[in-house]
């Protein structure tokens, strides 16, 4: 089995995280604190570089105020997308 880091399904993880982020409104900066780490840690969490385990996860969406089971559910939305439009392309 493939390292799920390098996986579509992690990317499509990271980049709900991210939207959802800056959805908040929340910076790395402003969200950072919230967490007791630094902007460079989000930073690579979310480029994918520093893998995150499901208690950081929870910790994440708490600090954004977003319930882990709608991120779960953005998330889920988000794979079964990338897997009908394999290539990004989801306009029509």
């Amino acid at each position: 089995m493939e390292k799920t880091i390098y996986t579509r399904e992690y990317g499509v993880m990271l980049r709900v995280l991210r939207e959802m982020r800056e959805q908040v409104p929340l910076t790395q900066v402003e969200l950072a604190p919230k967490l007791n780490v630094t902007q460079v840690f989000i930073s690579k969490c979310e480029s994918g570089q520093r893998r995150l385990d499901l208690i950081e996860l929870r910790a994440w969406c708490m600090a954004m105020g977003v319930s882990t089971s709608d991120f779960l559910k953005a998330v889920e939305v988000g794979i079964a997308d990338a897997h009908l439009h394999p290539h990004g392309n989801t306009s029509g």
